[in-house]
This record gives structure tokens, C-alpha cells and sequence, in this order.
């Protein structure tokens, strides 16, 4: 008899543990760059910026700096990434969904955000941009 309740306790105390675990799916359209180690991170940033056209369409989810440059007629916001060593940065420019007053409803230059949007690019003159459209910050 004790045999059978030993039994039984441990089945029951690997099913609770199996319980536990969270069931993860991928997505082949969602790129969560936050969950990535820093040298992951910088490795997928650069094939972004090499091979644009592999992750259009894709919603990307990046955390970094907050920067900005003032163009002729805009501000031009950006979502800066250091590599594992902080010697090389990355950055990905972001234009949100919801309109915002600059620099009111900004955060400060160098603080650390968080941004999802659609990956996408666009050409400004000669030169090809890469981008987050209809984006969101987060944090």
C-alpha cells in the first residue's frame, strides 16, 4: 500500500511540473529582439540593415536609446543598440502610429525605451532607410 501512495504522490508531482511550463510558439512575422542576448541582438540588427527585404512586413519588438535628428522638414527618432561589448552601436529609426509633441512627449535622449513596430523601408533621395512604421513605444 505505501508503495502505491509513493507512486502516486511523484506522478502527481511530475504532472504539477509539467504543468508549470509555458507553451511557446514562434512566429515567423514577430521579431522580439528584447529576448535576445546582446550579441544576438546586434547580429540580427546588422542582417536588418543588410537583407531590408527579408523582414519587411514583420513587426519587430527593439529596446535601446532614445535618439533623434532634425531633418530639413521632421525629426527623424531612432531606437539606438550597443552590441555585448558597447563598442558598436545599431540603431533602427521608428516613426510612431500615434502622434506625439516634440520634445514634450519624448524621452530624453539616451533613455533606455522600448519599441514594436512594422519593419519597412523607404527612400530619401538616393539612399534607402530602414524603418519601424505604426510603431509603439512602450516604456
Amino acid at each position: 500500500m505505501r508503495k502505491i501512495i509513493c507512486l502516486f504522490i511523484v506522478s502527481m508531482m511530475c504532472l504539477s511540473l509539467m504543468a508549470c511550463g509555458k507553451e511557446q510558439s514562434y512566429d515567423p512575422d514577430y521579431i522580439d529582439l528584447t529576448v535576445m542576448s546582446g550579441t544576438m541582438v546586434y547580429s540580427e540588427v546588422l542582417n536588418m540593415m543588410n537583407s531590408p527585404e527579408e523582414y519587411e512586413g514583420k513587426t519587430v519588438k527593439m529596446q535601446g536609446a532614445f535618439s533623434y535628428a532634425e531633418g530639413t522638414d521632421r525629426y527623424y527618432y531612432a531606437c539606438i543598440i550597443a552590441d555585448a561589448t558597447a563598442c558598436c552601436s545599431q540603431g533602427i529609426e521608428f516613426e510612431l502610429a500615434e502622434e506625439r509633441v516634440f520634445p514634450d512627449e519624448y524621452p530624453e535622449v539616451g533613455e533606455q525605451i522600448t519599441v514594436e513596430g512594422i519593419f519597412g523601408t523607404y527612400y530619401e533621395d538616393e539612399y534607402r532607410y530602414c524603418t519601424l512604421t505604426d510603431a509603439v513605444m512602450l516604456k
